[in-house]
């Protein structure tokens, strides 16, 4: 194995300490940042998730609670909570996990949180910041990618990034993202043709597909830093990315494991957005 393996744990762990001191000066402002999130009906995955956001804020002294929702529960109960949040000023950052029970729009949901206290970045107004530039919260899978990728000491500026997967959570804001950093960017998709000759021209490789280790050695040259965003369930019960890791792992410059890659960035990047909203709410700079 010649890739070095870009640790998301490691990284995580460093940043958190980094919020934890902002947190402690905030709260010697009289102020605690405050995370709100909504959890509607009983899927194990999301219970996961929201137990692991708790977790975080725990861990650097943000002041989390959770809301548990009825499956049943009607959109408009759920808009009605919204409302009482955006309008709650010990409330900084509000979360509603998802997916949502299929009677309920997402985006109606999303559009509903004040854009101030967007923290998962999917509100259209700071999508729309993001993409001309201008200051927003950032989605928080992609930022974190970013800075993975940044603490290598890996110089994204004139590299040719390639990115599978074109979704609004990761592909196109990650995408985006590497473009203000000034990498070149390709996005290729499930009906991209010649995929291989593409994904060969990059220097960074961010893989979001959701096909387990679809992208094996042939499709990486030597020397590439390789992203996996994939996390993906074997019948085995084994976890896996995108990528096959033991194959790309002897042609990659830089690879993230699944898991302890990418996903524990995603937490993190939530708890910095949690700790910024909390200073623009107080006019913080």
């Amino acid at each position: 194995m010649s890739a070095q393996i870009i640790s998301g744990k490691e990284v995580a762990k460093s940043i958190r300490e980094e919020l934890k001191l902002e947190v402690e000066t905030l709260k010697e402002q009289g102020i605690t940042p405050g995370l709100s999130v909504i959890l509607v009906g009983n899927d194990p995955a999301s219970h996961s998730y929201v137990k692991g956001k708790a977790k975080g804020c725990e861990e650097v002294g943000i002041k989390s609670e959770v809301i548990y929702m009825e499956e049943t529960i009607s959109q408009e109960t759920l808009l009605a909570e919204i409302e009482r949040l955006n309008l709650d000023s010990n409330v900084h950052g509000i979360l509603v996990q998802l997916p949502l029970p299929k009677h309920i729009e997402e985006d109606a949901i999303i559009n509903a949180i004040d854009p101030k206290k967007d923290v998962d970045g999917f509100h259209p107004i700071n999508v729309g910041k993001m993409m001309i530039g201008e200051d927003a919260y950032l989605p928080c899978t992609p930022h974190g990618i970013i800075e993975l990728i940044k603490r290598t000491g890996t110089e994204i500026k004139g590299k040719h990034a390639v990115v599978i997967g074109r979704s609004n959570i990761v592909g196109k804001p990650v995408s985006i993202l590497l473009l203000k950093e000034h990498a070149t960017v390709t996005i290729a998709h499930s009906r991209t043709q010649n995929l291989k000759e593409i994904t060969r021209q990059a220097d960074i490789l961010v893989v979001a597909i959701g096909k387990p280790q679809i992208i094996t050695k042939d499709f990486v040259s030597p020397g590439t830093l390789v992203i996996d965003v994939g996390v993906n369930r074997l019948e085995t019960g084994k976890l896996v990315g995108d990528v096959d890791f033991e194959g790309v792992s002897n042609v990659a410059s830089y690879i993230t494991p699944v898991p302890g890659g990418v996903g524990p960035m995603t937490i993190t990047m939530l708890l910095k957005n949690t700790i910024e909203a909390a200073k623009k709410i107080n006019k913080l700079k």
